[in-house]
């Protein structure tokens, strides 16, 4: 089911609509959350008030938030699942709402505690989905051949390494400028979520690879982004998503060969490899071992498939 919100202006009374504004700056300048975290926050804030809005038939004000009660929230939940929305967007929906009414608590504006009382579903357990090693130089191969014909396959080659090379999220490898990288440097320097950094080594083929397209590059400034789209602009991850689905259906690689799916294969491998935990979660830039951790359910997998075609004991039956 596809479900239109209103915008806040449709929704809420203006004092309410203020307080709501000052929450997405406070989200951004103080808790210094990304600004794709922060947009999300905005669409679930939309969407609550768009079920108060219908919930209460009328425009939602500051007291009738102080009003709300825990069945009020439930049935927000409710109205969520009824939508056919996953889990974790839910949860997430809700975190967002309770962060809300943590701020109007800490701002002296209002309080109400209902809210801290309601726990939404847990998000069903995910893990990450790597491809293999042999597929991960399929899939870089595939790149390179096709790098031959433009600048603009060279970007996408000198890219992909570095996904896959260190470990980058895309939109910490398009945040990059051409000053941040330089040809004899044994290491970058990575700002990640939150403006968190963290240093990851150059290993000298991805080295290779960004020294090949800057040789192309449009424009070759320091100043300018590293990664450029065809009109000089800082590249679109939209450009880089369709690039690689070219390349999956080209090789008849999974849906789940993503740009991200790069990154998970660079942590998955190392641990394959014999990588500690804690190394490789100073690499990703994770906060807590907890998010490094998934990966080591993926080699286990890995090892117990080996186990079971390789060990003669294991096809006793």
């Amino acid at each position: 089911m596809t479900m239109e919100y209103k915008s806040i202006s449709q929704t809420c009374a203006p004092k309410l609509a203020g307080v709501i504004e000052d929450w997405q700056k406070n989200l951004l300048s103080e808790r210094r959350l990304s600004l794709k975290t922060g947009e999300s926050y905005q669409r679930d804030m939309k969407e609550f008030m768009t079920f108060l809005n219908d919930h209460l038939e009328k425009e939602v004000s500051l007291s009738d938030l102080k009003k709300l009660t825990v069945s009020d929230f439930r049935s927000f939940l409710v109205w969520r699942s009824s939508q056919k929305i996953a889990r974790s967007s839910i949860a997430r929906g809700l975190s967002a709402v309770r962060n809300f009414f943590k701020y109007m608590t800490r701002n002296d504006i209002l309080e109400n505690t209902a809210i801290m009382a309601i726990r939404s579903a847990r998000p069903g357990k995910t893990l990450p989905k790597p491809l293999s090693v042999a597929d991960a130089a399929r899939f870089l191969e595939a790149a390179k051949n096709m790098a031959r014909e433009s600048w603009e396959a060279k970007r996408d080659v000198a890219l992909y390494m570095l996904m896959y090379g260190c470990g980058l999220r895309i939109a910490e490898a398009l945040d990059l400028d051409i000053g941040d990288f330089s040809g004899r440097a044994e290491a970058l320097t990575i700002t990640g979520k939150g403006g968190k950094q963290r240093i990851v080594p150059i290993l000298p083929a991805v080295r290779k690879a960004v020294a090949s397209y800057l040789k192309v590059h449009p424009t070759n400034r320091p100043t300018q982004p590293l990664f450029v789209g065809a009109r000089g602009d800082r590249l679109n991850p939209g450009v880089v998503q369709r690039n690689v689905r070219f390349i999956r259906r080209a090789l008849n690689l999974p849906d789940t060969v993503t740009p991200h799916a790069l990154r998970h294969s660079f942590a998955t491998h190392l641990l394959q490899g014999g990588g500690d935990l804690r190394t490789v979660q100073e690499l990703l830039g994770h906060a807590s071992l907890s998010a490094t951790q998934r990966y080591t359910e993926i080699t286990m997998e890995h090892l117990q498939e080996v186990y079971e075609h390789a060990h003669p004991r294991a096809r006793l039956k």
